[in-house]
């Protein structure tokens, strides 16, 4: 295979003239913030402070800090941030995105058949994506997963190899580089040293559902290693949905006596998954568990190889901390479609790669704390993009063929200056060259080749107010910038040329953490430009074009409450979780839409649940989900989904010797409900834009650790 030479040298000429700009403006940052404070009183300044000294190495990895190290972090953000840590969903099904990020507000997450494919939205993020994702960069242990054209999928993401979860809304992505609409969402791995010892998972119930996990770890001197393969199967609630994973996770990491540390990882997925086809609004409510023939005359499937390998090293310095690596991938896709209207076998090859450096430092700056953080990122990609006739599911007569290139360059920097210990001052600033090149090699019909390129520049601004021990407030500005991936620009040079979409967002919140209430509270707006969405031209099918003009805003909370205490005076206690997201989006005086909701997505969308725990062991209580409203699937907002709510219930026991037990009821009263959908211009009676969600079902699982 021929492929033109990625232009690395391009990359480097912008990056050298990018960054000079960027460390004398972060240098301007810190030396303006530095003449507006306050002279430094001997009461509230800050010592000086002695890195050498004071800095000492974690008992945990250095390389994958540990949850609370995560979450003292984390909490540093101006902005909306989450930690799930894994205990979190551990003591119920845990197979699907959804599971992990279920109670975190402003993140809309829904399953549209099995496990792999999973819809994800922050904040309005990709909503016209009715496959995969984008606008939200997936990470696993800071190492990106998203294709280097921004595009993803949540595939190899196993929750069961997973330790906690960090979700940065929005610009608050910074923490990796990333300045979009979604922000990032990072996955972040088990060690030997976080999780010591063997483990030992089975989970079964409804739909022929089977899976199981084994996992080891430990640490031997200098060195700790931890590995979990995984294996579930299911045939699924919806006709032609049969689906087997089988996925494998680890990593090994070396400490030097030095203060460093060097890990390596490696993923490996297998995935076969049969896929049904979306159906009508009355089909899919009067027989949810129904597919299309040309769902098993098509043999419409979705099977994927994957393997991905990391390192990363992290390393302790007089002036701070540096972190480096790098990363490589290779992902084979099988993809036959067929419906009423069209019929494709799409087959890809892909491999992606890239690199990334971070270093933060904290020092005195007029007497005053101030902290520090630059970054680079570079990805790059090359996806071989074939189709073909589907023959029954087989290949048939090649119909086009391509290679898809991406490379995105992205610099970074952060300052945050403490005009008094309690509150800071933040500004940072990111800047993204992005380029989309695609060449064609199916000449039959046209060269349809292209070379696009997109540039930004994201500046941010907030500060944050520590008001209380382990309580903040917060206010941010942000600028955020996203190309388009392949699948929006098309694979022809006629597909109308789009724009990156922009937006500025403005956020004010706040969050707090106590011994019974944890709870967390925000509301943004944010205004775009050249949204990417799907249009209906005058003439020919439905393509992806920009939108001059939208609001995305919203408010979200979430909390946790211990309400009882000792209630039986056993030591027991009682637990509300809660996550609730309002979500107004709509176009801003679009000529033919007006001032419409944007589709995709509910207005408002509550998750709760209620639990009883006894000093003894065993837990119980009920949980919810609710859209009280349905919301619109097209542009027109002619046709919408309707409203639902899901009654689920969790019960488990803890044996104390590492043997829990647990049983896990979801959509308890068998509703039908439209847990997915597509999005349109136009819809009517005959689109097929809805995928109804699992009717009744019960899981049961043991996990024994030693």
């Amino acid at each position: 295979m021929q492929t033109k030479p990625i232009p690395f040298l391009a990359v480097r000429r912008r990056a050298e003239t990018l960054m000079p700009r960027l460390a004398l403006l972060l240098l301007g940052t810190s030396a303006i913030l530095s003449l507006l404070a306050p002279p430094a009183r001997s009461q509230t300044a800050i010592p000086p402070v002695t890195v050498t000294a004071d800095r000492t190495e974690p008992a945990g990895a250095m390389t994958v800090p540990d949850a609370e190290d995560a979450r003292t972090r984390i909490e540093k953000t101006a902005g909306g941030v989450d930690i799930v840590p894994a205990e979190e969903m551990r003591d119920g099904r845990a197979s699907t995105v959804k599971d992990v990020l279920d109670y975190v507000p402003g993140v809309f997450a829904q399953s549209k058949y099995g496990q792999e494919d999973s819809r994800l939205s922050i904040r309005g993020s990709g909503l016209s994506r009715s496959f995969h994702l984008r606008g939200t960069r997936i990470l696993r242990d800071g190492v990106p997963i998203t294709d280097a054209d921004g595009a993803g999928d949540t595939m190899e993401i196993d929750p069961l190899a997973v330790d906690y979860t960090e979700v940065y809304k929005g610009a608050n992505a910074l923490q990796y580089g990333a300045s979009l609409l979604g922000g990032a969402v990072n996955f972040v791995s088990p060690t030997g040293r976080s999780q010591p010892g063997f483990l030992l998972r089975q989970e079964f119930g409804s739909f022929d559902t089977l899976r199981s996990q084994f996992g080891a770890g430990g640490a031997i001197d200098n060195f700790d290693y931890y590995v979990t393969p995984t294996y579930s199967h299911s045939s699924g609630f919806r006709d032609h949905t049969d689906q087997d994973y089988t996925r494998l996770n680890g990593n090994v990491g070396y400490r030097f006596g030095d203060g460093a540390e060097t890990r390596f990882f490696l993923s490996a997925t297998n995935i076969n998954q049969k896929i049904p086809n979306s159906l009508t609004r009355s089909q899919a409510l009067a027989s949810p568990s129904w597919t299309t023939p040309q769902s098993f005359t098509g043999n419409t499937k979705r099977n994927i190889e994957a393997i991905r390998g990391a390192s990363k090293t992290t390393f302790l310095t007089d002036s701070g901390e540096i972190s480096v690596g790098f990363f490589a991938a290779s992902k084979t896709l099988f993809h036959p479609l067929s419906s009423p209207s069209f019929s494709t076998v799409v087959d890809n090859e892909e491999i992606n790669g890239g690199g990334f450096g971070r270093w933060t430092g904290e020092t005195e700056l007029a007497g005053h704390r101030n902290e520090m953080a630059l970054g680079i990122n570079y990805f790059t990609g090359v996806n071989q993009a074939r189709s073909y006739t589907n023959a029954g599911g087989s290949i048939g007569s090649l119909t086009a063929d391509a290679d898809q290139i991406s490379n995105t360059f992205e610099i970074y920097g952060e300052n945050a200056f403490y005009v008094i210990p309690e509150v800071a001052l933040i500004a940072g600033l990111q800047g993204t060259m992005a380029q989309r090149e695609l060449q064609d090699k199916f000449l039959s019909n046209g060269n349809q080749s292209f070379d696009r390129g997109y540039n930004s520049i994201n500046p941010k601004i907030g500060t944050r107010w520590d008001f209380a021990p382990r309580q903040q407030a917060f206010v941010n500005l942000s600028w955020s910038a996203e190309p388009p991936p392949f699948s929006e620009l098309g694979t022809t040079a006629t597909t109308t040329a789009l724009e990156q979409q922009e937006a500025r967002t403005l956020e004010i919140g706040a969050r707090g953490r106590g011994s019974d209430l944890a709870w967390d509270a925000a509301v943004y707006r944010a205004w775009l430009q050249n949204e990417l969405q799907t249009i209906q031209p005058a003439s020919g099918a439905a393509v992806q074009q920009n939108v001059d003009g939208t609001i995305h805003q919203g408010i979200e909370l979430g909390g946790d409450w211990v309400f009882g205490r000792d209630l039986a005076a056993t030591g027991d206690n009682a637990m509300l979780r809660l996550a609730y997201t309002y979500s107004d989006f709509y176009f801003d005086g679009h000529p033919t839409y007006g001032n419409n909701d944007i589709p995709g997505a509910p207005k408002h969308y509550l998750r709760a649940a209620l639990r009883y725990s006894h000093a003894s062991g065993w837990y119980a209580g009920p949980n919810v989900e609710w859209v009280p409203r349905g919301y619109y699937v097209d542009n027109a907002n002619s046709a919408k989904t309707p409203a639902y709510a899901l009654l689920g219930a969790r019960a488990g026991y803890d044996f104390g010797n590492g043997l829990t037990l647990f049983v896990d009821g979801r959509n308890l009263l068998d509703r039908t409900y439209i847990s997915n959908v597509g999005t349109t211009t136009t819809a009517n009676a005959n689109s097929a834009l809805y995928n109804p969600g699992d009717g009744r079902a019960v899981y049961f699982g043991a996990e024994l650790r030693w």
